[in-house]
């Protein structure tokens, strides 16, 4: 599922915002409560193949419904989204701890 998100340290922070939903009670967070590892994947493609690259971040995640760690992903998130920041997202902020990361890019 596509999501927007940002990196903080070995954190990434995405929000359930404000796109219509059916309801709050979705999928990837029941899937995130009953198993917390996770793995993003941020691929870049060209149409010139040799600028192809992807990175996966695997890790934890948590669902924060309030608190700290909502608040500076959301402030993070806002920063980088313009969208964000003028309707700031009302559900949950996931935090991915990541414990591993790979990649791998055509060229170097």
């Amino acid at each position: 599922m596509p999501v927007t998100f940002t990196l903080s340290d070995d954190r990434i922070f995405f929000a359930i915002d404000y796109k219509p939903k059916s309801t709050w009670n979705l999928r990837r967070l029941r899937n995130i409560r009953e198993n917390p590892k996770v793995a993003l994947l941020v691929d870049h493609f060209d149409s010139d193949w040799a600028r192809l690259w992807w990175t996966r971040a695997d890790g934890h995640a948590e669902i924060k419904e309030d608190g700290d760690e909502r608040s500076q992903g959301l402030e993070l998130l806002e920063r980088k989204y313009e969208q964000y920041s003028e309707n700031p997202p009302v559900g949950p902020v996931v935090i991915i701890r990541v414990d591993r990361w790979s990649g791998w890019a055509f060229s170097e």
